[in-house]
């Protein structure tokens, strides 16, 4: 194959994200020159003082920004320099949000729903998500989350899995593909061959799932194998290593990749890997290598969070995949299967223009919240009043986010009851910082957590706090652990919908 062509299939490959939030220079050149792929991330969207388009989160809350206008008028900037460019985007609603990142997802996550334990909810639910990416243009959503979370401890997973069950996790796994992509959105089940029974977050260093072959077929496969029958378009790798399947990380390992998810599973979409430049795979090898390796283990796109400033990086990855076609170390017939595959995904999309105008027309107004409310669980079940009657301190017990979860700011609970009840005081605690003086105050007290099952500090700022005050009430945003306080209430998820559930629930609002 001539020079030209090659470099063509290997930029074909690629799926950079890049600063700002209009196209570089270098870009727009490399799209020109057959780069197949681009994904966004919050620092690409941008903000608008227009009504949002989704509007879910509550009918009558306050006007969000609208990043979608934005992000469609970035978005077509890219499609003028390729059409067929596959964007793609981690929009999972919960904690894990681009388009909404500057309010919080109006979209309660994974577990929430599972929680709901209704799969035409999930539907609905996914269909509104598919709505908002399809207005902003975008080909490709990086969800869901189809990880069975079977380790509580689990840093990165946690609510953006659908449960511990596996059943349960396949069955709103596949209600959640069909939601997605009945509004002409392509969906993407992650992260193959499931991360969750780790307690390490692959974004700092390589997890182990130290499971048998016969725990991972029962436990983590099922979902995959669910999503791969409802016709889910894309599969993510997750950077792990599975010593029952591959001494190799699942990304480089052809043994998964080929072996389990293409020849055991039956898949014949896209395979993509997880960013390239976390340090599961980033500390083993350079990012071409790691590049050339995923494909050589069957990857069909290489997705980059991270681009220099004028796009050498993205040049460098093309010369590495080129060279080792031409050294003999990546065939040229796997290249080309890969490219084959994104440009099979983007004519995918095309198809689907039809599906995205009718979606367009199906506002489900109001979903976001109702939704949420269906998550909550309060220990006692049974309330005779409201718990707040008058405006609190809402002490928030936070830790530092994952890299996952990114530059989301969704409404806190104090922000939130406040809405309510005006006068609202909060107070944020970190794992280095004190309690505030809870002894002085006649207002009612609530503590808000995440995943305290997670965090010693917490626990026992939590403990403190209850000695101080019994009567607090305890509201867990994150995994559930035991039940503390008078009155325990669980989200099942920390996203701006969930927040508001929680503080109408707590409130007696209507």
């Amino acid at each position: 194959m001539i020079g030209g062509e090659l470099d063509r299939m290997a930029m074909a490959v690629l799926q950079p994200g890049f600063e700002g939030t209009e196209p570089p220079a270098w870009l727009r050149r490399a799209l020109a020159e057959g780069l197949g792929g681009v994904i966004l991330f919050a620092r690409n969207i941008t903000r608008n003082v227009a009504r949002d388009v989704t509007r879910n989160a509550a009918p009558d809350a306050p006007d969000a920004p609208d990043a979608v206008g934005g992000t469609a008028a970035l978005v077509a900037e890219l499609r003028r320099e390729r059409p067929d460019v596959v964007v793609a985007v981690d929009e999972e609603g919960g904690a894990v949000t681009r388009l909404e990142a500057a309010t919080g997802s109006s979209w309660p996550g994974n577990m929430a729903l599972g929680v709901a334990g209704d799969e035409s909810l999930t539907r609905r639910v996914a269909r509104q998500i598919g709505r908002m990416v399809a207005a902003a243009g975008i080909t490709l959503d990086y969800a869901p989350v189809v990880d069975v979370n079977a380790d509580p401890r689990n840093p990165v997973i946690g609510v953006r899995s659908f449960g511990s069950d596996p059943e349960e996790v396949g069955r709103h796994g596949v209600a959640w593909i069909e939601g997605l992509q009945s509004a002409g959105v392509a969906a993407c089940a992650k992260h193959f061959p499931g991360h969750g029974d780790t307690v390490t977050d692959s974004h700092l260093a390589l997890p182990a799932v130290r499971a048998s072959r016969e725990v991972i077929e029962r436990r983590d496969l099922p979902p995959f194998r669910a999503a791969i029958a409802a016709g889910v378009r894309a599969v993510m790798c997750g950077h792990l290593l599975v010593p029952a399947v591959d001494e190799l990380p699942a990304t480089l390992s052809r043994a998964v990749l080929t072996g389990l998810l293409r020849e055991e599973l039956g898949f014949d979409g896209l395979a993509v890997t997880d960013a390239i430049e976390m340090r599961a795979v980033a500390a083993l090898h350079e990012p071409g290598e790691i590049a050339v390796r995923a494909l050589a283990a069957g990857a069909d796109a290489i997705c980059v969070g991270v681009s220099s400033a004028r796009g050498e990086s993205v040049y460098a990855l093309r010369d590495a995949i080129t060279r080792a076609v031409r050294e003999g170390r990546l065939a040229e017939e796997r290249l080309a299967e890969a490219a084959g595959r994104v440009r099979d995904l983007a004519a995918w999309y095309d198809a689907q223009a039809e599906a995205r105008a009718a979606a367009a027309r199906d506002a489900d107004e109001g979903l976001g919240l109702a939704a949420a409310t269906a998550a909550l669980r309060a220990t006692p079940a049974e309330q005779t009043a409201p718990p707040l009657t008058k405006a609190p301190l809402v002490v928030h017990l936070t830790a530092r986010p994952s890299q996952a979860v990114g530059r989301a700011t969704p409404l806190k609970l104090g922000q939130a009851i406040e809405e309510i009840l005006p006068g609202t005081v909060t107070a944020e605690v970190h794992d280095d910082g004190r309690l505030p003086d809870l002894s002085e105050t006649a207002r009612p007290l609530v503590i808000a957590v995440h995943d305290a099952v997670r965090h010693a500090w917490m626990r026992r700022l939590l403990d403190d706090a209850l000695r101080a005050r019994p009567d607090a009430v305890v509201v867990e945003t994150g995994v559930p652990g035991p039940p503390a306080g008078r009155l325990y209430l669980a989200t099942h998820g920390n996203s701006t919908a969930s927040a508001r559930a929680a503080a109408r629930q707590l409130t007696g609002a209507v």
